[in-house]
């Protein structure tokens, strides 16, 4: 499938890894619909892709709430979908109690199996589509702080595999990147903990948001890839530590 002229939803796409992964659809041809809670960072991210030459509107909305779920599930021209935005805390389990766990499987997991729920059976209406789901390497290699943060996300690679076995007869094919560490101004406080995590892997430094809106641009247009979990780790899961 083609990105050109297709519309693409991009949840969480005001910063970060989302606002890249929008700049690269868009300049790629897509009609981007920026997502997010605060407006001023919305309509920064469209003015940024529109004077770029591309194609892009916003639409403020929080997933958490119903009323903001509801206005994005009642997109009736959505071709892409990327279920970007998320929540990550990492703490032992012992610290994690039922309203952490609750945000982290609600962001991580709740909506983004009930606004393809929604969007999904439109796609197929219209000939067919692609949903990428953002990961995390979380979800395959444990640590002593990422039960709960891990759990949502294997959860969301598990929907991913499903979904292809659901939807891909009909046209929609669903994949999702497991992204390693990355520095995004979300992260800017913990960079030297991410320097240290990269370097010893081949790519030798924590990702880009950039790198990472490259592989869902490629999974968004890969017409044979169905329930795959494409890992960008920087080669840290594929070769044995350094000693």
């Amino acid at each position: 499938m083609t990105i050109h002229g297709r519309t693409a939803l991009v949840t969480g796409s005001t910063s970060g890894i989302g606002r890249a992964a929008a700049e690269t659809l868009a300049a790629r041809g897509a009609r981007v619909i920026i997502t997010g809670r605060d407006p001023a960072k919305a309509e920064a991210v469209v003015a940024g892709i529109v004077s770029a030459g591309g194609s892009a509107s916003a639409v403020i909305a929080d997933l958490a709430d119903p009323e903001g779920f509801a206005v994005l599930a009642g997109l009736d021209d959505v071709d892409i979908l990327v279920n970007n935005a998320g929540y990550y805390r990492f703490v032992p389990t012992s610290m994690t109690d039922a309203t952490l766990f609750e945000a982290l499987s609600g962001a991580n997991l709740r909506a983004p199996f009930f606004l393809g729920q929604a969007l999904i059976p439109r796609m197929i209406e219209r000939g067919g589509g692609s949903v990428v789901n953002v990961s995390t390497v979380a979800a395959r290699v444990g640590t002593a702080t990422s039960a709960a943060y891990g759990a949502s996300k294997a959860g969301l690679e598990s929907l991913t595999r499903a979904w292809a076995a659901e939807f891909g007869p009909s046209g929609v094919r669903v994949n999702a990147v497991a992204a390693g560490p990355t520095h995004t101004p979300g992260t800017d406080a913990f960079l030297p903990v991410l320097e240290a995590l990269t370097a010893a892997t081949p790519a030798g430094r924590p990702l880009r948001p950039e790198e990472v809106a490259d592989a869902i641009a490629y999974l968004a247009e890969a017409d044979y890839l169905h329930g795959a979990s494409l890992v960008v780790d920087g080669g840290a899961s594929a070769v044995a530590p350094s000693r």
